[in-house]
Parts: structure tokens; sequence; C-alpha cells
């Protein structure tokens, strides 16, 4: 085989090579916000709409069609549901249930609204969150978690080995 001739193979083949040699990166973005004129906090969601997709029809046996005219009626339902379960937050080590209000679609995204009402800033002594959200179906899941108090900030990386954050004050 000819130098030239091996040189050019490799440049034809090079791009099959390194897309094989890539995977997805799995992630979801939480940010919470203390809003002091609410007395409680604002968190929304982003997670990829296809990996939501994945997951509904994996645990709920739904092909939801998220974002389309043929969406699943049943799907506003069970994300709510799934994220009960999957992203819980407790106050001074009390869990608290979050008011799910709703979902949009934007690009390739669900972004998923909550508020969390009736948390006086003065009695805030700890914030945990847990987000376990798409880990049971894609072991390289990783939930970033952004937290807004006044002008404190607090950033999480959760793993499934990892998957619960803690502020104190």
């Amino acid at each position: 085989m000819s130098t030239t001739f091996s040189k050019y193979l490799f440049i034809l083949l090079a791009p099959l090579l390194i897309a094989s040699s890539l995977h997805k990166f799995y992630v979801s973005v939480t940010n919470m916000q203390y809003d002091e004129s609410n007395q409680g906090f604002q968190i929304t969601t982003r997670i990829f709409i296809d990996d939501l997709e994945d997951l509904l029809e994996a645990r709920y046996e739904i092909d939801a069609r998220l974002g389309t005219e043929q969406e699943d009626s049943q799907s506003g339902a069970l994300i709510e549901k799934y994220l009960r379960s999957k992203i819980l937050i407790k106050i001074n080590g009390e869990l608290k249930r979050f008011t799910y209000l709703g979902s949009e679609y934007k690009d390739d995204l669900i972004i998923c609204y909550m508020e969390l009402p009736g948390i006086e800033l003065s009695g805030l002594n700890a914030l945990e969150i847990e987000n376990n959200v798409l880990m049971e179906l894609f072991e390289e899941q990783q939930n970033v978690v952004h937290i807004k108090i006044g002008e404190q900030k607090k950033s999480f990386i959760l793993v499934r080995e990892n998957n619960k954050g803690m502020l104190n004050f």
C-alpha cells in the first residue's frame, strides 16, 4: 500500500473513528433562586427532550413525543410525578413538597417550572437538595444544581454516587 494512499485513507476514516469514540453527554441543570417578595424558591429544571422521552418510554411505556402535536396527553402528569420522585428538597432537615407549575419547550430542551413557597429566610438554617433525574437510565448522568439566595451562590454537580448538595447558613 502506498504512503499517499494510506494518508488519504486515514484522512477519510479519521472522522468516523473520532465520532465512534465520542459518547453522548447526559446532563440536566436545575436553578433554585430565593424570591424574597414571595418568600420562597423559584425552581427551573432543564432536561434534554430526547433523554426525557427515553425515560418516559422506559419507565411508563409511553411514546411521549414531547413538544410535538402528537404529544401524549399523559406526558405532563407523568413528568410531574417523575420530578417529584427524583428531586427532593429538605429545609432545616424537613422534606418539602414543591408546586409543579408546568413546562415549556425551547430548542432541544424541556424547561420545567416549580416553586417552593412559604420559606422564611430568617428561619433558613440548612437546605439540602437531592437530584436523581435520569440517573436510573444513564450511568453517566450529571445533574448540575445552582442555588442563589440573595448574594450567596452555590453550585453542585450531582452524580449517581454523590446525588445530594447541602447548604448551611
